[in-house]
């Protein structure tokens, strides 16, 4: 993540960590009880405390991808140079929906500062997408390739967002997912370096640190809509996010 102001960002870390105190309960029962929370209890949830109970309760899909099999495969060089392909193929056309479902939030919602918020989010999938062809250079990905369903499932719940989500929906579900994506990114690109070099994983360098200021931009935006719908789509991009990885080790053998 970006840096964030001293004073700022140790407040944000004692909001996260609250849901983490070991206490009597344990943290099963802790969110349990947090999360009663289909109704009032959000009423008393500022944004980072809504934030940082979501990013507890989706710890576990967090967990599966920090020990994915995909990930632990490439670290051990034993993913070919056809699933590399396969992995550029379905970025260049998630990257490509993605900047178009920004594009169309930034036209849905025009004043600050969800307008400012989706213009950055487009312009860094533009480019993402110029650094992607880099590396899709560099393991021979042609111009042609059918991507999978189970990779495409994400960007298309990224589209459905654009075209009925509010700008507090798509802040926490990226917020949430952004995370997990980004250590993703920093594996693959120092596990990738020493064969293919620093310019073709420039892509992954890109996306291992969010941009400074992106979670106190979101948070601004979670404020503004409904806790519990925003915290379904986080739910469901980190679903389709470890559906993308599932996806690609199905490939592998």
């Amino acid at each position: 993540m970006g840096r964030q102001p001293d004073g700022d960002r140790s407040r944000l870390e004692r909001r996260r960590h609250r849901w983490h105190r070991a206490g009597g309960e344990g943290l099963s029962e802790g969110l349990h009880r947090l999360s009663v929370v289909r109704g009032v209890e959000y009423a008393d949830m500022d944004a980072a405390d809504l934030l940082a109970l979501v990013r507890a309760e989706l710890a576990p899909v967090a967990h599966s991808l920090a020990e994915h099999r995909y990930l632990v495969e490439v670290e051990s060089g034993r993913v070919p140079v056809e699933s590399l392909r396969s992995f550029a193929g379905e970025q260049r056309a998630i990257i490509a929906s993605d900047r178009n479902s920004f594009e169309h939030l930034m036209y849905r919602f025009p004043e600050p500062p969800a307008a400012g918020f989706f213009r950055e989010l487009a312009a860094g999938e533009a480019e993402a997408l110029r650094l992607l062809e880099r590396f899709a250079a560099a393991v021979g990905l042609g111009r042609e390739y059918e991507p999978l369903a189970g990779c495409q499932a994400y960007s298309a719940y990224v589209a459905w967002l654009a075209l009925n989500g509010s700008p507090a929906d798509v802040a926490l579900a990226f917020l949430a997912n952004l995370e997990s994506w980004g250590r993703s990114c920093a594996r693959m690109r120092d596990a990738l370096r020493p064969e293919y070099g620093n310019d073709a994983v420039a892509f992954f360098g890109f996306f291992a640190r969010a941009p400074q200021g992106f979670e106190e931009r979101a948070l601004a935006l979670v404020a503004t809509g409904e806790p519990s719908s925003a915290r379904r789509a986080a739910r469901l991009l980190q679903a389709y996010e470890l559906l993308y990885w599932d996806s690609l080790a199905d490939g592998l053998h």
